[in-house]
């Protein structure tokens, strides 16, 4: 009996053992597998459940905010263009080649003109309407809508555009608008999540998002002689329509305008690219200004340093932008920049490829300086050089000097000490090129140093804008040719 006792105690306190770790456990695991197997009933789930929030979805980014405050003042953009139509004119000048030889014949009437439309997106930029977008989008347009995000319709009109870097600058009228505040797009860091916003397939206020691929982009898109590519690549979707649309950060500032994107079927397949907004900048500012955007130039020809180019040579970095030639009397010849040499940073700015050089000179104008660091000799070195612009003068352009240089068909460059001694002559600027226009109609050749027009003297080419401005008619000019013969021509200008 005392065995059957013992044995029975011990069962009953191995019970209550039981019974004891069953309740301290139980609920916990019970709740965990009731919480995964019962569908949802649409009540609010208890307090402690909600609470627990896996660290990863935690950490997710959270774009509504930057979208909420960016999406109004990104605009759908419809342009009307020009299309011809009705019956051709053969070379009589009137009518069908077959009327002339068998007479009028019965024919389909000539079917109705109506205008290409087109579509993209754009950027509101200032409160009072200016709205940035791609040159693309609206060149040659006959008419420009601007539709808001609230549907409000207007029409625009071209303040300015620049082909070289795909932009247009637009106006509506209208006082208080929303808009994007610029961002520096030079802080712009790979990796950095990134949205595009803009109107794909006509679909108002769409929002992307993804990250920075990769910087200074050259694609070869744009087929402008000073084109300038240094695109910012996202993997954000852009497909039709986004074009002149806004690439933000996660501040909500526009570090870019979305340009373009490499495919192969016309839509979306993984890479989209983006006008740094620095560059967008200086162009805006270039147009309200100037109404031209002013064209800084280093003066070299460039290429990419690559690693095997660099053991091939011998130069001891494998990074920057080589210089293949020196234009003669450009701002890098009179810096002392010299073929062979590699160019490695600009004012402060490491440059890795070609496409980083010419994106930090593009936001410069003529006559800024800028300071370069070139690689040559096995060491670093560094110089100050003063852009010129695209004649070749250390001034901005105006509408003058362009379609005085446009009118003569020629561009000029300066002379040195050592030159002007050579030909024995005080002052002189030097025909660089020539293309149709007043000077080779009048006979005058390559080289040519003019040194009087109308007997004024010419020191730069900016003196030649000032002396034929608002001429018209025959002008003398005199120069020197380079083996010191002297020649006078007359010129006719319109």
């Amino acid at each position: 009996m005392k065995k059957i006792f013992v044995l029975f105690f011990v069962a009953i306190l191995g019970g209550l053992v039981a019974l004891g770790i069953n309740a301290y456990f139980l609920p916990q695991s019970v709740e965990s597998f009731v919480s995964h197997t019962i569908p949802h009933t649409g009540e609010r789930p208890p307090a402690h459940l909600m609470s627990q929030r896996s660290p990863s979805v935690a950490t997710l980014p959270d774009f509504t905010v930057v979208a909420e405050s960016t999406v109004n003042a990104v605009v759908h953009i419809r342009a009307e263009f020009d299309r011809h139509g009705g019956m051709q004119e053969d070379f009589f000048g009137q009518g069908d080649i077959f009327d002339f030889f068998f007479g009028p014949r019965n024919r389909r009437p000539a079917p109705e003109r109506r205008p290409v439309v087109g579509a993209g997106s754009g950027v509101i930029i200032s409160a009072d309407g200016y709205i940035l977008t791609n040159n693309h989008v609206i060149d040659n347009a006959t008419l420009i809508e601007v539709t808001l995000n609230d549907s409000r319709v207007y029409e625009a009109y071209l303040v300015g555009n620049d082909p070289t870097t795909d932009l247009a600058l637009l106006k509506i009228e209208e006082d208080v608008l929303p808009y994007i505040v610029f961002g520096d797009s030079d802080e712009l860091l790979v990796g950095e999540w990134v949205l595009a916003i803009g109107n794909p397939f006509n679909l108002a206020s769409t929002v992307t998002a993804g990250i920075v691929s990769a910087k200074g982009r050259n694609i070869n898109i744009l087929t402008e002689e000073l084109a300038i590519e240094s695109f910012i690549q996202t993997d954000a979707a852009v497909n039709r329509g986004n074009s002149g649309g806004a690439l933000v950060n996660t501040h909500g500032e526009l570090i870019g305008i979305n340009t373009a994107i490499a495919s192969t079927t016309g839509t979306f397949t993984g890479y989209s690219f983006a006008i740094p907004s620095n560059i967008a900048l200086k162009v805006m500012e270039d147009l309200l200004e100037f109404g031209e955007v002013q064209r800084a130039k280093l003066g070299v020809v460039i290429s990419p340093m690559t690693g095997r180019r660099a053991d091939e040579l011998g130069v001891g970095v494998n990074q920057g932008a080589y210089v293949e030639d020196v234009e003669k009397n450009s701002a890098a010849d009179l810096a002392g920049i010299r073929e062979g040499d590699v160019i490695i940073g600009i004012d402060g700015n490491r440059v890795r490829n070609p496409s980083e050089l010419i994106e930090n000179v593009a936001r410069k104008r003529p006559g800024d300086q800028a300071t370069v660091r070139y690689y040559r000799n096995g060491r670093e070195r560094e110089v100050v050089a003063t852009l010129k612009n695209i004649f070749g003068e250390i001034a901005a352009v105006t509408p003058e000097s362009r379609g005085v240089n446009e009118l003569l068909g020629a561009r000029f460059e300066t002379l040195d000490e050592s030159e002007l001694e050579a030909l024995n002559i005080e002052h002189g600027i030097r025909v660089e090129s020539l293309s149709s226009g007043a000077l080779n109609n009048a006979g005058i050749r390559r080289g040519f140093v003019i040194t009087h027009i109308d007997n004024e003297p010419v020191n730069t080419p900016q003196d030649i804008t000032n002396i034929l401005k608002g001429r018209s008619g025959g002008i003398l000019v005199e120069g020197v040719y380079p083996g010191g013969r002297r020649a006078y021509y007359g010129v006719g200008i319109n």
